[in-house]
């Protein structure tokens, strides 16, 4: 699990405390390994050009934090003693108005880009903690590493300015909620999402899009199996970044989100025997995106279709190539058109799904097989189903 920090064990919650309660920023918890290890593990990553950044959480630690010792680094209540955050009552808030306090934090956040050679950090509760101290530290690492990577997980404007390269997309998850759980309309609903952040966010700014996260249940247990697949599927397609977290790429149904966060969360490996296809699909739209820079900074636009009740539309351009998305965010198979013109266009192949509710995705053709001329006359969609095409 990350963080990856030992967890405090006074008031703390289930049975081994919440990983966000932190006893010690500068040690490694034994359940995990050893420094050794996570130096082994960060070499070993980047030879597979992969990157590896740490959980940092700089709102709050446990009550037994070694930081205790400096009583004015916490916030007090009226009668002077530490205080919380919220009702996070198994962890004591950190005071930023302490310039000592500041410093500590800094200091260990580059002491592990400086020792260990990390990537950079996933910031928890970025927007609890004042934006300057995000600021300082963003310049302090970068100065020791300058293509770090640096994820707040927030929604806050302020924070994408100058310290963090992106930032989780919870409205983007909410809408897709909205829509395959509440049955708000997919295409009104997803563009308005999309199109009321870019008013209020940095030009640039990049969220990360995702359909599962450790503070809500599975996608698999809100949209159903072919549903997490579709709205994925919209996560990996618009603009930002997709995450996949924890075993979604084998159909994992373990549970997430309180209690369940306080208990160990293994990833369910053998689940891919029920869903031996979700690997490929997962596999397939990464190399999309890997490939194709319409894909990672291309522009989205949304083009109508005849049933935008159920299926959101939209393309991406790069200038040099055009990708046309149609998802299915309902169990009502499409049978309908999408604007956009029905020639020039070839479609992309993905792995065919099949599970007790229908097809996930259409049968795709390959791209050197498919007639361009036939490829959108006219678009068929399965209940959650998925249909990219290329021009």
């Amino acid at each position: 699990r990350i963080p990856s920090h030992p967890v405090g064990k006074r008031t703390s919650k289930g049975s081994v405390g919440s990983p966000y309660s932190i006893k010690d920023y500068y040690a490694v918890d034994p359940a995990l390994g050893t420094k050794d290890d996570l130096k082994r593990l960060v070499t070993e990553a980047h030879h597979r050009q992969m990157k590896v950044i740490l959980d940092v959480v700089a709102n709050h630690t446990a009550w037994d934090s070694v930081m205790m010792a400096h009583s004015d680094f916490y916030k007090k209540d009226k009668d002077g003693n530490v205080t919380y955050p919220y009702d996070w009552s198994d962890v004591a808030a950190l005071d930023y108005k302490n310039p000592a306090l500041r410093k500590y934090m800094q200091d260990m956040m580059v002491y592990w880009v400086k020792n260990f050679d990390v990537d950079g950090y996933r910031c928890d509760a970025a927007a609890e903690v004042p934006t300057s101290f995000w600021n300082e530290a963003s310049d302090a690492i970068r100065a020791v590493k300058p293509n770090i990577v640096m994820l707040a997980e927030a929604q806050k404007p302020d924070l994408m300015v100058k310290a963090f390269d992106l930032d989780y997309a919870w409205p983007s998850m909410h809408s897709l909620n909205d829509v395959i759980m509440n049955g708000e309309p997919a295409q009104a609903t997803t563009r308005a999402t999309v199109e009321s952040q870019r008013k209020i966010f940095p030009r640039g700014t990049l969220h990360m899009r995702m359909s599962d996260d450790h503070d809500e249940l599975r996608a698999i247990a809100r949209y159903g199996y072919p549903g997490a697949i579709a709205a994925w599927t919209v996560a990996a397609t618009l603009e930002g970044v997709p995450l996949i977290w924890n075993g979604m790429e084998v159909g994992d149904t373990t549970y997430s989100a309180a209690p369940a966060l306080f208990e160990p969360q293994k990833i369910y490996w053998d689940a891919v025997q029920w869903h031996k296809e979700y690997p490929a699909y997962y596999s397939t739209l990464l190399h999309l995106r890997r490939e194709h820079a319409a894909f990672q900074t291309g522009d989205a636009e949304w083009v109508g279709n005849s049933d935008e009740q159920h299926v959101v539309s939209f393309t991406r351009t790069d200038g040099k190539e055009t990708f046309l998305v149609e998802v299915n965010l309902s169990n009502t198979p499409f049978r309908g058109s999408v604007q956009g013109g029905t020639t020039g266009w070839t479609e992309v192949k993905l792995p065919g799904f099949s599970s007790g509710t229908g097809s996930l995705t259409a049968n795709a053709t390959d791209a050197e097989k498919a007639p361009s001329t036939a490829a959108l006359a006219p678009p068929e969609l399965p209940a959650f189903g998925v249909r990219i095409f290329r021009k």
